[in-house]
């Protein structure tokens, strides 16, 4: 099969692994605002943010690792067992350190002690699927994986509903309900966190076979080469969670407390807009790392990278441009209610920034090829940096407008970083022309549509007509090569 045609089939797959579900979760947000004002749910977005940071602690870099150490070695077995062990054992140390420590932490973070505890039940659980879809991917397994990731969202989906939705109705229209045990009034956010762990329970579940099938041979020359290799991509992978949610953090720090959750609830809510970017950007990634690793011995794997690169850019701008155009129609549909609205504000630069991160990960296949993730992790720690600071100056001044302005610089610096620095040390022919032509022109329309004619859908959608006119006279001959049987 042509290798292109093969990766965006898989990444079509992995799209539906990822869409699907967070698709689904689109539905979660709409559920949320609806049955909540923005204060309650801007403390159910400070808590999921601790929940980010402390899934990156708890994967450690592992799961890149993983990849890279499964697709070079010739005993697979051994990478997998050796693997299963250290996060095995990493994870009994996390859960029982968390519940000696939890009053503690609930001091540091203002979060009540309940729903510490149940964040630890589900970062644990969490934790402990890592490795088992790792293996999927790398068995290139991906409707699997798509047909288990799926049913979890489901799960949570549902018992969502049942408890902010149906549950209260049951119990109004018969309080007599064998359900009135379940209810208890003012408990939305435990409600929620319940509903993940049943969910996360579920999948850990139905992922077990990889752990009884296993016969725990733990290799450590093995196992501190991974760790050598993760150890980078765990400080990446902390900086990189400190740009995606630790403004929601700072804002709870630096707001007057009064107003601070009810600024991140709005925040949040309409920062879900840019999902539909960083929904495409991580199906994409989760296609190619694998065509990365598995290719990066091939003849000239260069060329085929940046090709890659060039259509991420041309569909990515397709993207921005239409949901920016069409923003007041999806906020409808998943955000609707009237409270949340003020922060609309943000989400051409929300969308932009995370079309930013998406280029910077196809870029980044330079130094995870040449095990070079050290850059990885500098790149990083520069947007963490930048993050912090921008939104310490700003956030007293413009509030969460400094966090979607901080995003955007974070993630634009880290993609201008990782081409100069793999230009140097891993040049890779990208067309700057071409990827520079639909960068500039999705921004200029994209500007154009939201800022100058005030969000005019009539208006936006001729520019995004006009612009997939001029993508289909550029692109259709490549296309058409793509998507048939010719090399």
């Amino acid at each position: 099969m042509n290798p292109f045609k093969k990766l965006f089939k898989q990444t079509f797959i992995y799209g539906l692994a990822t869409v699907l579900p967070r698709m689904l979760s689109f539905f979660l947000v709409r559920l949320y605002t609806d049955h909540m004002p923005p204060g309650l749910y801007g403390e159910v977005s400070v808590i999921f943010s601790w929940f980010a940071i402390f899934n990156v602690f708890l994967a450690y870099g592992m799961e890149t690792a993983f990849f890279r150490f499964f697709h070079k070695s010739n005993d697979k077995s051994q990478v997998v067992s050796t693997s299963l062990i250290s996060i095995l054992v990493s994870t009994l140390l996390f859960f029982i350190v968390s519940l000696v420590f939890k009053n503690q932490f609930s001091a540091l973070s203002g979060i009540e002690v309940k729903y510490i505890t149940y964040a630890i039940y589900i970062l644990a659980l969490d934790a402990l699927v890592i490795i088992p879809f790792s293996w999927l991917r790398a068995n290139e397994k991906p409707m699997k994986y798509a047909v288990i990731k799926i049913i979890n969202v489901s799960i949570n989906l549902g018992l969502n509903l049942f408890f902010l939705v149906l549950l209260p109705k049951l119990i109004l229209n018969n309080q007599e309900s064998i359900f009135n045990s379940l209810y208890k009034p003012n408990y939305q956010i435990s409600y929620i966190f319940i509903s993940n762990l049943i969910a996360s329970a579920i999948t850990l579940l139905l992922m077990s076979n990889l752990y009884l099938k296993n016969k725990y041979t733990f290799n450590k020359e093995l196992w501190c080469k991974m760790m050598k290799y993760a150890m980078p991509v765990l400080v990446a992978g902390i900086a990189f969670s400190i740009n995606e949610v630790f403004d929601r953090i700072l804002l709870n720090w630096l707001l007057p407390k009064n107003i601070a959750v009810i600024e991140i609830g709005k925040y949040a809510a309409c920062y879900k807009l840019s999902l539909f970017m960083t929904l495409f950007a991580t199906a994409f990634r989760m296609g190619i790392e694998p065509f990365f690793f598995s290719h990066s011995n091939s003849k000239n794997p260069q060329k085929a990278y940046a090709q890659i690169t060039n259509y991420f850019v041309i569909i990515g701008s397709v993207i921005l441009l239409s949901v920016i155009v069409y923003s007041d129609i999806l906020k409808l549909l998943f955000v609707n209610n009237s409270d949340y609205w003020e922060a609309m504000k943000i989400v051409p630069l929300v969308i932009l920034a995370n079309f930013f991160l998406g280029i910077y990960h196809n870029l980044s296949v330079w130094y995870k090829v040449t095990d070079k993730t050290r850059y990885g992790a500098f790149i990083s720690c520069i947007g963490a940096v930048l993050t912090i600071l921008i939104n310490l100056i700003l956030i007293p001044l413009i509030s969460y407008m400094a966090s979607a302005i901080a995003t955007l610089v974070a993630y634009g610096t880290m993609m201008i970083l990782s081409y100069w620095l793999g230009k140097k040390n891993y040049p890779i022919p990208y067309s700057l022309r071409k990827i520079g032509f639909y960068l500039s022109v999705s921004i200029l329309f994209s500007t154009l549509s939201f800022y100058i004619f005030n969000r005019n859908i009539i208006i936006g959608s001729i520019l995004l007509l006009l612009f997939l006119g001029i993508t289909y006279k550029l692109e259709n001959d490549t296309l058409r090569q793509i998507f048939t049987k010719k090399k």
